[in-house]
């Protein structure tokens, strides 16, 4: 690389990491991170309702998109949120190119990692709802999608990968609650007082419940390679009805999804105090 191109790149980057920094840049990810808890209080009332008998939903991502598209104004709401959530995969590029500079080591390198992780997440789900903004419908294909893998060569090993790399977000999800480790992620003093109290326990059961819902994923991708049967497999609605048909199935899935709407609820205290400059 000439010293012109290096200069070029160098450049690109610095004005790259400037714009992150901006104040509007840290306002659309705060709106971002709204987006992302009314979209967990959604899927969550969908499990409540999952729970006490009404099938008629499907309580995952594109099934809350649907709720807000049929609200007065649905098509503008899409919107923001699926720019909001654009701008979060934006902020989790940045923080997976350059971020993390407070950690060392081996803990920024997986840091960076897990925020390139969600940067797919938040673009995947941006990308959904203004899909649904603009054809009115985005249908999940996890099945299909698992299908097609089964059928690549290594597919089997492929799915079980990512039912394992599910497993572990779930356990990533379940030791940030136990140990409060989000605390990390919001501005010094967040979490003071008594509205901080309220704030560090949505935190916890939202982080846990959010973890044992990827968990039974998870398993079910593992399972689902292990015995080459694509209908083994499925997204987030699959794992909460796989709960629900558990013993005590309904009491089970009701206190996963009122902790799936604790983490929505913790996402409004997110935008509140997220530290976007890590």
């Amino acid at each position: 690389m000439t010293s012109k191109s290096m200069s070029t790149s160098a450049e690109a980057r610095a004005t790259a990491r400037a714009a992150s920094d901006s104040k509007w840049f840290e306002h659309a990810v705060r709106v971002g991170l709204v987006a992302f808890g009314v979209i967990h209080i959604l899927v969550g009332w969908l499990a409540l309702q999952l729970a006490f008998g009404d099938r008629g939903g499907a309580p995952n991502q594109q099934g809350a998109l649907h709720i807000l598209a049929r609200q007065p104004g649905g098509e503008l709401l899409l919107w923001i949120t699926g720019v909001g959530l654009l701008f979060l995969a934006l902020w989790q590029l940045t923080e997976a190119t350059w971020g993390h500079t407070k950690d060392d080591g081996g803990t920024r390198a997986r840091n960076r990692v897990t925020s390139a992780g969600k940067t797919v997440l938040y673009a995947v789900l941006g990308y959904s709802a203004i899909k649904t903004a603009t054809a009115g419908s985005s249908k999940s294909n996890e099945d299909s999608l698992t299908r097609k893998l089964l059928d690549l060569p290594l597919g089997q090993a492929i799915v079980v990968a990512i039912g394992v790399v599910i497993g572990i977000v779930a356990a990533a999800h379940i030791k940030r609650g136990i140990t409060t480790s989000f605390e990390e992620r919001l501005q010094p003093g967040a979490l003071g007082g008594s509205s901080g109290a309220v704030v560090k326990r949505l935190g916890q059961i939202g982080y846990v419940a959010k973890g044992v819902a990827l968990a039974v994923l998870g398993g079910m991708f593992i399972w689902a390679g292990a015995t080459y049967d694509a209908d083994e497999a499925g997204g987030l609605d699959t794992a909460l009805h796989t709960l629900l048909d558990a013993s005590a199935g309904p009491w089970l899935l009701a206190v996963v999804a009122a902790g799936i709407i604790a983490f929505g609820l913790y996402c409004f205290a997110w935008a509140r105090y997220a530290d976007t400059r890590s």
